[in-house]
């Protein structure tokens, strides 16, 4: 099939999603087209059957902010119409369902029909979408979408409860690649502790929703019990306010910041413990990532994380901001060295549930069956 995927290309888990379910459909043999502003950060530019297509934004002093939709519903169909395009997936709800919906208005005009799929994240739904200026534009995106898809049961019930959604939505969770070699053993834990400490990490955008300060908290109350270093790889809003937490509780010679890095594999083969305690999570890719590589997780309860992260299998679920709990939790898989190989074990267990080979064909399903239905229109008229 021809397929668009339209999402942002940063570092955030619903551009790395889409980035990855494109890579494995090109694998797949399909033709993978991406659509967006730039070169979304996981995309290998020798990756067969990858077409890459730009969305420009001419600046002009008319607008006080750019009209990217515009662009970018131009682009959605200029793709379409000239690659022959057979579905349009489109990853989060405004800007991208709302900029394809206008697109296949526009190809109408020339009888031209493509199907769109809307794949929901979570901020779209949560905290963006569910905003009085943007509710009524996200509504309408989603019931003009062929078909929905939610990266958790969480995010579907959430997106039910806010929106009044006459689409129905199906679950296709997020995935990773288990296919893909691990680091080499040993990883080189030296470049980033000494023998005898623990590695704890975190990964994020450092948003406030991710409770970055809860990260730094928890990992001060590990530190006062374990011999341990925390990394923190992401980069943000919070990460100033983060770095000055450090030094306020005297850690910052045992805290890493390391910005943003696509070197992901090699810092979670040094880890010993992820933490993820965000105040919402429509489902946790970073989690999922971790226990991928063989590291338990101790996150908060929030939204799809007792959907990834199994309590007392692959890590432990906490209440949200319960940062003595989470430091309790973290120091009891650490602090036996059997126990903590046996949480390690039980996360890679865990994370085969969402194997890249069990997920991905969920998606190709879906695209045959909007493909099928929109030719039946087609033959109808």
């Amino acid at each position: 099939m021809n397929i668009a995927i339209v999402c942002y290309p940063t570092f955030g888990g619903s551009g790395v999603v889409a980035t990855e379910l494109g890579l494995s459909l090109a694998r797949k043999g399909h033709q993978v087209h991406f659509i967006t502003y730039s070169y979304p950060v996981r995309l290998d530019f020798l990756e067969m059957n990858i077409h890459f297509h730009e969305v420009h934004v001419e600046e002009y002093p008319l607008f006080h902010y750019q009209p990217y939709e515009l662009a970018l519903s131009s682009k959605m169909a200029y793709v379409v119409k000239t690659y022959h395009i057979d579905v349009l997936h489109v990853h989060y709800a405004i800007p991208h369902a709302y900029a394809g919906y206008m697109a296949k208005q526009m190809l109408k005009r020339e009888n031209i029909e493509v199907p769109m799929i809307t794949t929901l994240h979570g901020t779209d739904i949560t905290l963006v979408g569910n905003h009085p200026t943007y509710k009524e534009a996200v509504t309408f995106s989603i019931n003009e979408s062929d078909a929905v898809t939610s990266v958790s049961q969480s995010l579907k019930e959430d997106t039910l409860r806010l929106f009044n959604v006459k689409k129905d939505i199906q679950v296709i969770p997020n995935f990773i690649d288990l296919k893909k070699p691990l680091p080499l053993s040993p990883c080189k834990r030296a470049v980033m502790a000494h023998p005898d400490e623990l590695i704890v990490t975190h990964i994020s955008n450092f948003r406030k929703v991710k409770r970055i300060d809860d990260v730094v908290k928890v990992f001060y109350g590990i530190q006062q019990k374990l011999s341990a270093k925390l990394i923190m790889v992401g980069d943000g809003p919070e990460r100033e306010a983060a770095d000055q937490l450090c030094k306020d509780l005297g850690i910052k010679k045992k805290v890493l910041f390391l910005g943003n890095t696509s070197d992901i594999d090699r810092i979670l083969c040094f880890s010993d413990l992820f933490l993820l305690p965000s105040q919402s999570e429509s489902f946790g890719l970073s989690a999922l990532e971790a226990m991928a590589a063989g590291v338990p997780v101790v996150s908060s309860n929030a939204g799809g994380l007792p959907e990834v992260n199994e309590e007392g299998v692959s890590g432990y679920l906490c209440p949200i901001g319960d940062v003595t709990a989470m430091a309790e939790r973290a120091i009891e898989i650490l602090e036996d060295k059997k126990r903590l190989a046996q949480f390690k074990k039980n996360a890679r267990q865990v994370a085969h549930r969402f194997d890249e080979d069990k997920i991905v064909p969920m998606y190709e399903a879906l695209y045959e069956k909007v493909k099928t239905k929109n030719n039946a229109l087609k033959l109808e008229h």
